[in-house]
């Protein structure tokens, strides 16, 4: 094929938008058509690039239309499955946001329609390509704390923001809170301690965000903090901590990995990262520098450039996907678990839900 790379966009809202603008920035990669059901979602798409997008309100229409390479599905969570359905009907390569589906059937369900598409199958998570988070992967993997224990990841922001239809408000439509904000960390949690999960415990509430709302009438039901603990292979415990109604933190993510050896640790956006060790207490302090204007591009500290990169040349080479089908099933599966946990009051062995 080509070096160019043409795409069309499934979904035009916030997110659609971002892999726009970090396409645009990417030689041979080329945006050539979206769709969405909303009118206002597909002109602002269109005032992103200089040049006209072949526009659809259904993504059935882009796909049998439009000549596409490559599609990104950025529409709403519980809409991904009926979509891939269509899209499993043709060899267009694609890439999934985050999550993969809103319940773990449907994500099983896509998972294995995905290992026979013709195309590339990719899982949008973003989190993986952010520069500070991978060179804290490259220390845990080469040794520099020594055996992996502990694993201590933090997210402090600003609660969900409005989306159109208000369809983030519900746990039907999103998964719930840590199905669709959180396995992004889950996903984080499987990467960096190369090990699979074991057992969920979890906390959490609507404490603070949305209690006031109402649409027709019903009140969102999305939790807005919490606690997961995940017990890994391995004997690894790994803890998400997550606030959304804490605009006023230092930084949005913390993460921190702790081994028999010491100690490594990242700040976002603060872009540090933090190396300590047992023998002597040694620290050091180094900046993870990235590109302005790819960070200008997103809200993910220039990560979608980097995914797009990723994922560009896996379409040209032939290679498989850095993050497959299955890694987002079993981040939707962690998810699922920590939500049932929160709603039971007991821990959830993923061995009972996978």
């Amino acid at each position: 094929m080509s070096d160019i790379v043409r795409y069309g966009i499934i979904g035009s809202g916030m997110m659609g938008h971002e892999h726009i603008r970090n396409l645009e920035l990417i030689e041979g990669a080329e945006v050539v058509a979206v769709s969405d059901p909303f009118e206002n979602s597909r002109w602002w798409a269109q005032q992103l690039v200089d040049r006209e997008l072949q526009e659809y309100e259904d993504h059935r229409a882009l796909l049998r239309k439009a000549n596409v390479d490559a599609v990104v599905i950025a529409s709403p969570n519980h809409t991904h499955r009926d979509v891939l359905a269509d899209v499993f009907e043709t060899d267009i390569h694609v890439l999934c946001e985050k999550p993969l589906c809103t319940t773990i059937e449907d994500a099983r369900w896509v998972a294995d329609r995905a290992a026979n598409h013709h195309g590339v199958f990719w899982v949008g998570m973003e989190y993986r390509y952010m520069a500070p988070i991978a060179r804290l992967l490259e220390e845990v993997r080469g040794g520099t704390i020594g055996r992996l224990r502990m694993l201590a990841i933090r997210e402090h922001r600003y609660p969900f923001l409005p989306k159109v239809g208000d369809w983030n408000r519900f746990n039907e439509n999103t998964g719930g809170t840590f199905v669709e904000k959180c396995c992004h960390f889950f996903d984080l949690m499987r990467l960096i301690t190369n090990a699979e999960p074991l057992r969920v415990y979890a906390s959490g509430a609507m404490d603070v965000n949305h209690l006031d709302e109402r649409y027709d009438g019903r009140q969102p039901d999305i939790l807005d903090n919490g606690f997961v603990t995940v017990d890994f292979e391995g004997g690894i415990r790994a803890l998400l901590d997550l606030c959304m109604f804490a605009e006023a933190s230092r930084n949005e993510q913390e993460i921190a990995a702790t081994g028999d050896l010491g100690k490594v640790e990242c700040f976002i956006p603060e872009a540090t990262l933090v190396v300590g060790k047992r023998e002597g207490r040694d620290i050091t302090a180094e900046t993870i520098d990235t590109d302005a204007t790819v960070l200008a591009a997103g809200a993910h500290h220039g990560s979608t450039f980097v995914e797009h990169v990723s994922f560009r040349r896996a379409i040209l080479d032939g290679t498989p996907a850095e993050v497959s089908a299955e890694d987002g099933l079993r981040a939707v599966a962690i998810g699922a678990a920590a939500e049932q946990s929160i709603a039971t009051g007991q821990p959830v062995d993923l061995a009972s839900i996978l």
